[in-house]
């Protein structure tokens, strides 16, 4: 397979275009969640562009003024009982342009394979500076064509899925010249509940698995089928999630085979800010972490063996759970931290990157053709539920789950058309 080149021709901070506050910013007790320091890394390619660079460049410099403490950098600790912090220095975005020496037809969309490494599409710091500072890296590379790809690294610790697709979109709104921002961003970070720790147990264990990456493109009409069979057995709506969730839960519970009452569970992480009306402004806007975990426990022979529609069902009566368990959490009613997870070979980490916002940002050429994720670590199995390349329909699974001796089975299970 060949692997086309990519050269960076220039890099630099991007710092707001205009005053912007310079206090230090508290953050929120989910916000600083130890496992949450992390870089999240994602694609968006996107057809047509003329002088995309320079476009994105002077709408991110606007957004800024608003979304300043992207621009600021985080602070940690230096005293015992202190916490992490975002100083805004308004220093500003590392920001890196880029050339392909293609077309982005050429590069086959970055369709799975990729013909074009991850890590020239996306942007790398100067060597002296430590990632983990900086909440926000962008790199935007042109292709001969001139259709264009934005490589995006954030830090999780400053904002959820939903809150680093709200940005995106406000660098979109002033890259296509709107007045105003879709909406006005809002930090109120000390409006999230803030319970009583618990004691502070043994720090987490990180395993090291090898695990395989494998894709799966899931039809609409079979999800569909399992919609109409869940709702002819239960009288009851579920989700494109519900379904996909299910599909890939189970093809690796069936993978791995585990011992029969092994415990197996599935995790996702489920937006809160629908709980939280009375406290959170009315008009949206919060972008920090809001979120709760819900976790889906069964036993391997259990998930192996069931109709998916009941799989699904078992996904459905947890996240049923939500409100009153999240209510408990705020409240303080908690016996283990549901922040605090725990990584072994039989618990499987959902994401889902359809419903974020991400699919809807323009920058003056419409929304992307592809986005493509890369929250992968060999320490959990992750399944991250995606849209396939445009004009596709459907669902794409991204996975890595499974081990080697498991991809085979595991594939075949994700292919199976029982649905």
């Amino acid at each position: 397979m060949t692997i086309l080149c990519v050269t960076r021709t220039a890099q630099y901070y991007v710092r707001p275009d205009g005053a912007t506050p310079s206090d230090t910013l508290c953050l929120s007790v989910i916000d600083r969640v130890a496992g949450l320091r992390h870089l999240v890394r994602s694609l968006h390619v996107f057809k047509g562009g003329h002088e995309a660079r320079r476009v994105i460049k002077d709408g991110l410099s606007k957004a800024l003024v608003k979304y300043y403490p992207f621009a600021g950098r985080f602070v940690d600790p230096v005293r015992e009982g202190e916490e992490v912090r975002v100083a805004c220095t308004g220093e500003g975005v590392w920001f890196v342009e880029a050339e392909a020496g293609c077309s982005l037809e050429e590069a086959n969309y970055l369709d799975h394979p990729l013909l074009i490494s991850q890590d020239d599409l996306l942007p790398e710091p100067d060597t002296d500076i430590d990632p983990l500072t900086l909440p926000l890296m962008i790199q935007v590379t042109e292709f001969t064509c001139g259709s264009f790809v934005v490589g995006l690294i954030s830090v999780h610790t400053i904002a959820d899925g939903l809150g680093a697709a709200q940005l995106m979109n406000a660098i979109g709104a002033m890259a296509r010249g709107l007045d105003k921002l879709p909406v006005d961003p809002v930090w109120a970070r000390d409006l999230i509940p803030n319970p009583p720790k618990l004691p502070l147990g043994p720090p987490p264990e990180f395993p090291c698995f090898a695990l395989q990456y494998h894709t799966t493109d899931l039809s609409t009409a079979d999800i569909n089928s399992t919609k109409a069979r869940y709702f002819e057995a239960t009288g009851q709506r579920c989700s494109t999630f519900d379904v996909s969730i299910a599909k890939v839960w189970q093809a690796r519970v069936r993978a791995i085979r585990l011992s029969p009452q092994e415990p197996v569970h599935v995790c996702f992480f489920a937006n809160t800010r629908h709980l939280l009306q009375q406290v959170l402004p009315q008009e949206g806007g919060f972008y920090g972490n809001c979120f709760y975990t819900v976790k889906v426990t069964s036993t391997s022979e259990a998930v192996s063996r069931a109709e998916l529609p009941d799989v699904v069902k078992m996904i459905r009566d947890e996240k049923a759970r939500l409100p009153a368990e999240f209510a408990k959490w705020a409240a303080g009613d908690f016996k283990e931290d549901p922040y605090e997870l725990t990584f072994s070979f039989n618990s499987l980490f959902v994401s889902d990157w359809t419903r974020l916002g991400f699919l809807e940002v323009d920058y003056g050429w419409g929304p992307p053709v592809h986005v493509i994720p890369f929250a992968y670590y060999q320490f959990m199995a992750v399944a991250i539920i995606g849209a396939p390349p445009t004009p596709k329909k459907g669902v794409r699974i991204m996975t890595q789950c499974v081990e080697k001796e498991h991809l085979l089975a595991f594939q075949q299970e994700m292919k199976a058309v029982a649905f």
